[in-house]
């Protein structure tokens, strides 16, 4: 699903971000990326969904080049990447339902598609009934539901989840986790960045470590060693 082959990121005038990362990321997995702030995780996230482009190596996605992808084909692979960040990124003045549509609508999908996929993903993530909602009717938890939901109204092959739970209280944060896993079992690749230790304790699952842009650690079921 995922191949990095050393792959570097340079910034002027001179910082090295990554450097020489080769990664392997199958199918069905679900991966814990960790490291500490400023070590070049939030940079591999922006590579995998061509916000950025790397300085040296290659990068395939889903057997897709996307190496030196030009601007005209990143909407395509982005519609098979579902992105979760931090920060909800909601449509104030929309409702849930809508929040989910408008990604939609954005690609020109059909109504009728969007009444049918709408539905079915707010059910995957609990909201089924909470569709004529508005943001802040929604506690922080919901409200990143809202956004797994609409990350997965294209049917992506790989979720890439940057610090989900990073405003969520424990019991949220749980949640979320549970969730992320449940989507996982449906077959779809989760990568999940974060810095919560007992998240990635708790999962028992692959984790990659970086530091200082560069891969030190890659465990099958690992847990969070710095």
């Amino acid at each position: 699903m995922i191949k990095f082959q050393k792959v570097s990121k340079y910034y002027k005038p001179n910082v090295t971000a990554l450097k020489d990362i080769d990664l392997h990321i199958e199918s069905g997995e679900f991966v814990s990326i960790v490291g500490q702030s400023g070590t070049g995780k939030t940079t591999l996230v922006k590579l995998i969904i061509a916000e950025e482009r790397p300085s040296i190596g290659q990068i395939v996605i889903g057997g897709w080049d996307i190496t030196n992808i030009n601007n005209r084909e990143v909407p395509y692979l982005r519609r098979q990447i579902g992105v979760v960040f931090q920060d909800f990124k909601l449509l104030s003045k929309k409702t849930v339902f809508e929040n989910i549509a408008f990604a939609l609508q954005t690609c020109g999908a059909p109504k009728n598609k969007i009444h049918h996929i709408v539905p079915q993903v707010l059910k995957i993530v609990g909201l089924e009934e909470k569709g004529d909602r508005y943001p802040y009717q929604l506690s922080g938890g919901e409200q990143q539901r809202v956004v797994i939901a609409r990350s997965l109204a294209h049917k992506p092959k790989l979720l890439v989840a940057d610090e989900p739970t990073g405003n969520l209280d424990s019991i949220n944060t749980n949640e979320i986790i549970d969730l992320l896993k449940k989507i996982n079992k449906l077959g779809t690749t989760v990568v999940l960045v974060t810095h919560n230790r007992d998240v990635v304790n708790s999962l028992k699952k692959r984790v990659i470590t970086i530091d200082q842009g560069q891969v030190i650690g890659d465990q099958s079921r690992g847990r969070y060693v710095l």
